[in-house]
């Protein structure tokens, strides 16, 4: 578009035109007429190409951006980035600002590819560090180092591949290749032709790179696609003998892997061996690594699956709960939604206060992957029952699941909770509203099926003394624990019956982060005593100096006003709740009396669970109401309904669940205190950072794959240790296998109340109390609600998790750490 001619600076006709045009794009501005504004200034820049640093170009742009976003026009919001690169393709910022759009879009590879862009240009450019940070857990999940760090899994593979080949497999496809090991495995092993497929951009590139560092370029064909979408002769010339893949998670079949299988089978692969004709070379018959499966099962009693999938307590924060009808997490294995996902996963040997096994271990399911007919009957099959003897006495919470995978008919690998494996365990949660104690001698008749091709089981029922009883007829009981386990079971099987369940249960879901919030009494019960002391003293307050103006003024919120007024009496106080997710703190303020609260709660099946809430505890309908999630701007949803008034108490949401401080949290803070009212208060008023010095070989296996030695001989690590990210998130310090080498110290303050009692950076001298390696500082907050009043972010009852900087350093007697909001220096 540019006319880089240096006559054209000299034309009157242009310059004239060039100044009109910047004369309107200012007046756009200034009107905030984004669009019309951006296309003035492309005008500009592009007749003009000695403005480029032009600053009110990038402030346009962000502006006009956010804007289409808003509309759902997301075309032309990428339109006009790319428009603005075409312009300043080395702008950092830019270039960043694309790709968070990116992300929240759920492009992840390609804002990951932004990021570290940007990075590229100007390593030290903080914003898109802490993206690029981000992105990398998604990009390259952690578990592509534990698999590259666990020796014994890599060594199996490459021995069962090497046989294979061996044997006569020549041809080979690895599905899903990542870094691409299994692929070069074969190449190493002697296989003729070698394809491979990758739909993650970011693994295909990194895949690229690491077979051209292994001088395998040319040797391996990889291609960027599913392998349901490849086709012979169009993406390979022939079928393959061999099938190499590791697409199993915890759950076996999540990641595809029956699917992919049943394609391979129909159009990639050779036919199998035959019984019929066994003379017939390998190198002509198709099979698969690995060959099977067996999946095995438990039901445990645990309290940290229990707290974090179903509602615990009767009461929090001084409400009852009854009213809130049946609450549990996304995770169903029974739900007629088959969006849900049947399970989760989790390390049983870390579990926080650890786990009761209820039955020995039960054989859930056998597959044969070299079996086509067995693969397409998978999900047709009938729901089996299977009835287990009861081992232990405990209350049921889910059923463990983990599988024996065999690599071929001599050699397999066990995810087994006992086991040293990258993998962890699939976890079937027990959804039910109640407890349900069992005890030795009763059965738990469990059911398994394979409906779309993930692995379902589902606790049923119990038998006792002759009689079956469902676990899901039941009228929610009070689920308190702490009651005679014995009586509880009396009183539950009381009201059990034989017969099918009348209807559909009707829940609620919250995440399993809100779900354990919500069980968390300590965190309520410290809001309630501080938001109380709150309101006592502006009581107080108010009755020593009478209302303020403005104080009575009645509030008007942005959407339409309520149906009618609120009670007369004295001027309530306003407490707003920005809390991200599932939140009955505002619902708390409300209730203490003479208070008006705004909740940011935005799901409406969430809403209404709090006005059920609020009605069964006496909270006037009028005292809560739920506008602000209908405020898209950020700085706006601290705003008061109406000019006139201030916030009696603001609580922000500090610390995400994985361990970090939210971002921007100063920044909010800073507007939050603008806009309260004399005596109002920030909640938290501050927070402090504390953290120690830990040696930790497993934090490190997680981080980054170790050694100096190549992988299988293969030069991987450099190329998949980019991805490495210096803070590893969502850790349990209480089970991290690591030593202690020092005390825990204080290592940053944020004060949210008071803009000048922090600093930007700081120095901590921490003495050592053990010898050893420095491989990680693992942080944790204490959250001071006031001067008196204070919760922890690491204790048995928190729902947040810990976070590390993983890191290596030789300890002597002592080091120093330096802390910024964006990163912790350590010096010996």
């Amino acid at each position: 578009h540019t006319n880089r001619n240096p006559q054209s600076r000299f034309d009157p006709a242009r310059n004239e035109l060039v100044s009109r045009s910047l004369e309107s794009a200012q007046q756009c501005l200034f009107n905030q007429d984004y669009g019309t504004a951006f296309v003035h200034y492309l005008l500009v820049l592009n007749l003009a190409p000695v403005l480029k640093d032009f600053e009110s170009f990038r402030f346009t742009l962000f502006k006009w951006a956010d804007e289409l976003d808003s509309l759902g026009r997301i075309q032309d919001l990428f339109d006009c980035y790319e428009q603005a690169l075409e312009l300043f393709p080395s702008d950092e910022v830019i270039i960043n600002s694309m790709g968070e759009h990116l992300f929240r879009m759920g492009f992840r590879d390609e804002a990951a590819g932004h990021f570290h862009k940007a990075l590229k240009l100007k390593p030290d450019y903080p914003e898109a560090k802490e993206n690029f940070y981000r992105v990398a857990n998604w990009l390259v999940e952690r578990w592509h180092f534990l698999m590259l760090n666990d020796r014994r899994r890599n060594h199996k593979y490459q021995q069962a591949i090497q046989k294979a080949v061996e044997g006569g497999c020549n041809t080979v496809l690895d599905i899903g290749t990542g870094t691409g090991i299994l692929g070069m495995c074969a190449k190493k092993a002697g296989a003729a032709e070698v394809y491979a497929c990758e739909l993650s951009k970011t693994m295909y590139e990194l895949a690229c790179e690491v077979v051209t560092a292994n001088g395998m370029n040319g040797r391996i064909k990889i291609l960027h696609m599913k392998s349901l979408e490849m086709e012979v002769p169009k993406d390979i010339p022939k079928r393959v003998s061999l099938v190499v893949t590791e697409t199993v998670d915890a759950g076996l079949f999540g990641e595809g892997i029956i699917e992919s299988l049943i394609h391979a089978w129909n159009h990639l692969l050779l036919p199998p061996q035959s019984t019929q004709d066994p003379s017939r070379p390998p190198s002509q018959a198709g099979r698969v690594i690995p060959a099977g499966a067996t999946v095995f099962g438990m039901a445990v009693q645990c309290l940290e699956i229990r707290r974090h999938h179903r509602l615990c307590v009767s009461e929090v924060g001084g409400l009852t709960t009854a009213a809130a009808g049946e609450l549990h997490s996304p995770v169903s294995c029974s739900s007629e939604d088959d969006s849900t996902e049947p399970y989760t996963t989790e390390r049983l040997s870390r579990l926080p206060g650890g786990y009761t096994p209820l039955t020995e271990p039960f054989n859930a399911l056998d597959i044969d992957f070299n079996n086509v007919q067995e693969l397409e009957g998978l999900c047709s099959r009938e729901v089996s029952r299977v009835r287990l003897p009861v081992t232990g006495e405990g209350l049921l919470d889910a059923l463990a699941v983990w599988f024996q995978l065999h690599l071929d008919q001599q050699s397999s690998l066990s995810t087994g909770p006992k086991e040293d494996t990258c993998w962890e365990q699939a976890i079937y949660p027990i959804q039910t509203p109640h407890n349900f104690p069992l005890r030795p001698g009763d059965e738990l008749i469990v059911e398994i099926s394979c409906r779309d091709a993930y692995l379902r089981l589902c606790s049923v029922a119990v038998a006792r003394d002759g009689r079956e009883f469902r676990l899901d007829d039941c009228p929610s009981g009070n689920p308190n624990p702490s009651l005679n386990a014995e009586a509880e079971l009396c009183s539950a099987l009381a009201c059990l019956g034989t017969e099918q369940s009348s209807g559909p249960r009707d829940y609620t879901m919250l995440e399993c982060a809100e779900m354990a919030l919500l069980n968390n009494q300590p965190y309520h019960d410290s809001f309630r005593r501080a938001l109380a002391k709150l309101i006592t003293n502006l009581k107080d307050a108010r009755s020593i100096q009478g209302p303020s103006k403005g104080q009575g003024l009645e509030v008007m919120p942005l959407t339409d006003p309520p149906s009618g007024p609120m009670d007369p009496g004295p001027d309530p106080f306003y407490v707003l709740d920005v809390s991200e997710g599932f939140s009955v703190l505002s619902l708390m303020a409300a209730s203490q009396g003479q208070v008006k609260a705004y909740s940011s709660v935005e799901k409406t099946q969430h809403q209404a669970v709090l006005r059920r809430l609020a009605m069964a505890n006496g909270v006037p309908e009028e005292a809560l109401e739920f506008w602000l999630n209908q405020v898209e701007d950020e700085q706006a949803v601290l705003q008061r309904p109406s000019r006139e008034k201030l916030w009696s108490a603001i609580i922000l949401d500090c610390v995400e669940t994985c361990g970090l401080v939210r971002q921007k949290l100063m920044e909010k803070a800073t507007l939050a205190r603008c806009l309260l009212e004399d005596g109002g208060q920030i909640f938290p008023e501050r927070i402090v950072l504390y953290g120690m010095l830990v040696e930790s070989d497993t934090l490190l296996l997680e981080s980054a794959v170790q050694g100096q030695e190549p992988t299988l001989g293969f030069n991987i690590a450099p190329f998949i240790n980019q991805f490495t990210v210096p803070v590893h998130v969502f850790l349990d310090l209480s089970t991290l296998q690591c030593r202690h080498l020092s005390d825990s110290v204080e290592l940053f303050i944020l004060d949210l109340m008071n803009t000048n009692a922090n600093y930007t950076n700081r120095d901590v001298m921490v003495q050592a109390s053990a010898s050893g390696r420095v491989t990680a500082v693992p942080f944790w907050y204490q959250i001071h609600l006031n001067e008196e009043i204070s919760v922890s972010t690491f204790n048995q009852d928190s729902h947040w998790k810990q976070a590390a900087v993983v890191l290596y350093i030789l300890l002597d007697e002592c080091i120093s750490i330096t802390m910024t909001m964006e990163a912790v220096y350590i010096y010996k």
